[in-house]
Order: C-alpha cells, then structure tokens, then sequence
C-alpha cells in the first residue's frame, strides 16, 4: 500500500452511499487504481439500513488508515445533503464527486489536476463520461487530452458536468440544495458558472456509468420527475437573475423538446418489445 503515499493529489473525494453494498468497492477501488492517488475518500452513508455501514467500514479496512473516513447521516436526506456533508469534513483544497454506481479512468485525477495546478482560476473542471459494463474494458484515451473553457451558453442545451467527472476548489460558496433530490447537480453548476467563475471540461472519456443514465431505476429513473425537477431549477436560475428572459425561455424549450423526445423513444422501445 505504500504508493499511495509517493504522490497524492490536495483531493478529497466525496461519495454519497445508499444501499450500495453491490457497488461501492468497485468505486472505491476505482479512485485507488488512479495515477495521481487523492489524499483521502469520504464514503458518507446516507442511513442505509441494509448492512451498507458495516461493509463501508470494511472497505475502510482495506485501505491505509485514515485513507478512507467514513460519515454517516442519522436520517436518509438524499445525495444532495451526503455530498455537502462529505463536502464540509474535506482536508483538501479540491473536491470531487462519485456515485457509488460509477467508476473512474486510472489517469482522471492526474489529466485535470495538471490543468488545475497550471491556471489556479479554474473553479470547477469535469470531462466526458460513458455508459459501459463493470466487465467492459476502461475506455482508451484518444488522442492529446484538451481541457477547453465551457462557455455558459451550454448550459441551454444540456448538463456538461456529470457529477463524476467534476472536480472543483473547496473554497466556492455554493453547495448542493439539500431539498432537492433530482437536478440538483445541475442548478449547483449552473450557479457557479453564471457567477462569472470559470468551467472546463476535458475532452475524453475519464468515467463510466454502469446503468442507463435516465430510465433505470434510481432517482434518476422516474423521467417525468426528473422532467419536473429540471423545470423547477430553469425557473429558481430565472429568479434569483442567473437566467436571462432568453436564456430562461431557450433552456425552458430544449428541455421540453427533449422531454417529448424520451417519451417517444420510450414507447417505440416498449411497442417494438412487446410485438
């Protein structure tokens, strides 16, 4: 275990836990495969009540002491109020986020902290993720990596941070809206880059989710919950004047359009499948 001590990133990683007993070793063993080993994982157990405790604890055990902290929540709250938890009991100068579920790129952590070490203006810096088997092989790096300024424009027309993928600097005064179980992700992006602080994002694969990204279950799963919660944060970024009229009315169409857009896929899967 003593290479996780030669060279560490200033990180802590903060990774939300419910009911992931399945799942979790693989995440955390995914952020120990890194070249650049982060300082220190916070698994933060959102009162799982199923055993996810005790098998964190063991996870913990696995690992140099202190490497791995566990947090646990006394009441289920939600992933928002996990990660801010997480967020507040970080050592380190960055944080960066992983669900439980997903997985990390051995070179993640060393391709954007050379970008963040090299401009300290950086506030948040994120890159492209898949959706691929435990069993799939991890995704190849194509090309020279490009870290390139994500201008606020982009966020009209989807999230261009997966919440695996980011890494952003402790010091932000923002959180996740712990009242808040779907979009939360996306509001919290949103006023960090309409703050007038800068985002990039790498071009390249450092990530993968392990389940479909929307339909499968999870909070995630319900898609016109997630519909709604995604209007409600267009709405709350129009009225604390984030949004402009054209831009709150621009992102309020795309959303729509790509609402109607998944109900149509949906139903043709669905029709095709029972024929």
């Amino acid at each position: 275990m003593a290479k996780f001590f030669r060279k560490m990133a200033p990180v802590s990683v903060v990774i939300p836990c419910f009911r992931c007993a399945d799942t979790v070793s693989r995440a955390v063993t995914s952020v120990a495969s890194q070249t650049l080993v982060p300082f220190e994982v916070l698994l933060v157990d959102d009162c799982s009540a199923d055993g996810t405790l005790d098998l964190l604890y063991e996870v913990a055990r696995k690992y140099p002491d202190g490497w791995v902290r566990v947090l646990r929540l006394s009441v289920n709250s939600g992933p928002s109020l996990a990660r801010n938890v997480g967020w507040d009991n970080a050592t380190q100068p960055y944080i960066a986020f992983l669900d439980a579920d997903d997985s990390w790129h051995p070179l993640k952590l060393e391709l954007q902290m050379e970008t963040l070490l090299s401009n300290k203006s950086i506030a948040l810096i994120a890159h492209k993720m898949n959706v691929q088997s435990p069993d799939a092989p991890t995704p190849a790096v194509r090309g020279r990596p490009k870290a390139r300024l994500v201008r606020p424009w982009a966020l009209i027309f989807n999230n261009p941070f997966p919440t695996a993928s980011v890494v952003l600097r402790r010091d932000l005064p923002f959180r996740f809206d712990d009242s808040r179980r779907r979009v939360e992700d996306f509001l919290l992006w949103a006023q960090i880059m309409l703050s007038g602080r800068q985002c990039f994002k790498i071009n390249q694969v450092l990530a993968s989710y392990h389940k479909p990204t929307c339909g499968a279950g999870g909070l995630s799963g319900d898609m016109s919950a997630m519909h709604d919660a995604a209007i409600s944060v267009i709405r709350e970024l129009r009225a604390v004047g984030l949004f402009s009229w054209w831009e709150y009315y621009a992102t309020l169409g795309v959303t729509r359009i790509k609402q109607q857009r998944r109900r149509i896929i949906w139903h043709w899967k669905n029709y095709s499948y029972c024929k």
